[in-house]
């Protein structure tokens, strides 16, 4: 595994993705000002929970792959992370706290595709004893947000530590994660191969470690008020995520197999973003995405849905519209020392 690494001591000072861009006629289209501000019409580059065509997602770093600039914007991964943290499945903690008991020396996480750090910010606060995360990300500008930002504690007042490595997280081995007490990772799954899924499973299994893979998307959706076009679009865009071979929504059942099948026993519990007028920034913003991924899988929507969105987020700004988009976050559990898993 090729990685640069950055390591960071003692306390430091966003699977999500690219979307293809689709705005109604006589919006704001590029990046400006706007967006950082708020402004719901102005676009965040990279918002949105899909690739665009041909891209794959920032995880990948292949050897000798001529580098590319960011995908994902921070200003994107930190407008979602109150609705990540509030999404995450906190039940899968109690059986996961259960597994990592009574472990000596520390905890060492090991974070793929970290983009900001808003993994450790949530669940490092939440897990007792002193913890080492590394971060992994093919992005040195999202690593560097994500060990400045990383949290001080654990739950316990344990010390919390970070590193940085930059490399290509859908190829790990055992190897990589020599040590690792627990792989974490937030919406990677749906932006995976069936082959690096089962890779990862594998990983994870060589190193007889836990996995705790969160907000991988669930192909679902359900806004208020309903709207006739609602099915089409989300049909279109569960095609787009399963373009080139991506799983998509069909992500967490291709893992829990991937995981079963080393031995692992694989708890799954639901993890939707519920959006109403509070979250209006997120919400126009992921419509955006949602809807230039479908027009993207299926041009003749465009005019269609062109109305559709520009009524949308006329009714998100008025504080009318609400969305949940279903997730599902997944706990893998190996065999034990002892040849059980719980």
């Amino acid at each position: 595994m090729t990685d640069t690494r950055t390591a960071t001591g003692g306390v430091p000072a966003q699977t999500g993705a690219d979307e293809a861009q689709f705005v109604p006629d006589g919006e704001e289209t590029a990046m400006g000002s706007g967006a950082r501000d708020g402004d719901p019409h102005g676009v965040i580059a990279g918002a949105g929970p899909v690739t665009g065509s041909g891209e794959r997602a920032t995880v990948r770093l292949r050897d000798g792959e001529p580098q590319e600039p960011p995908r994902y914007a921070p200003e994107w991964l930190r407008l979602r992370e109150p609705a990540d943290a509030a999404a995450r499945a906190g039940d899968l903690l109690d059986p996961l706290r259960v597994r990592l008991a009574g472990g000596s020396g520390g905890l060492t996480v090991h974070d793929l595709g970290c983009g900001t750090g808003s993994m450790g910010r949530w669940l490092a606060p939440r897990l007792d004893g002193a913890q080492h995360w590394v971060l992994h990300d093919r992005d040195a500008y999202l690593l560097h947000f994500a060990a400045v930002g990383s949290p001080r504690a654990s739950a316990d007042g344990g010390a919390v530590t970070v590193e940085t490595r930059r490399g290509d997280v859908a190829r790990l081995t055992p190897d990589a994660l020599t040590g690792a007490g627990l792989v974490t990772a937030s919406a990677l799954l749906d932006v995976l191969t069936r082959e690096e899924v089962g890779t990862l499973a594998a990983a994870c299994a060589g190193a007889g470690c836990p996995a705790l893979l969160t907000l991988s998307v669930a192909g679902r959706v359900e806004l208020t008020p309903s709207d006739p076009l609602d099915a089409e679009i989300a049909e279109a865009f569960n095609a787009h995520q399963r373009r080139d071979g991506l799983l998509g929504p069909d992500a967490v059942t291709v893992a829990c197999e991937a995981f079963a099948e080393r031995g692992a026993t694989v708890r799954v519990h639901p993890s939707p973003w519920r959006l109403g007028p509070g979250e209006s920034a997120l919400t126009a913003q992921w419509l955006r995405g949602w809807v230039g991924a479908a027009v993207e899988q299926r041009p003749e929507l465009a005019e269609r849905a062109g109305r559709w969105l520009r009524e949308r987020l006329a009714a998100c700004e008025a504080g009318e519209l609400r969305a949940v988009v279903h997730h599902s976050d997944l706990l893998a559990l190996p065999k034990s020392a002892g040849g059980t898993s719980s």
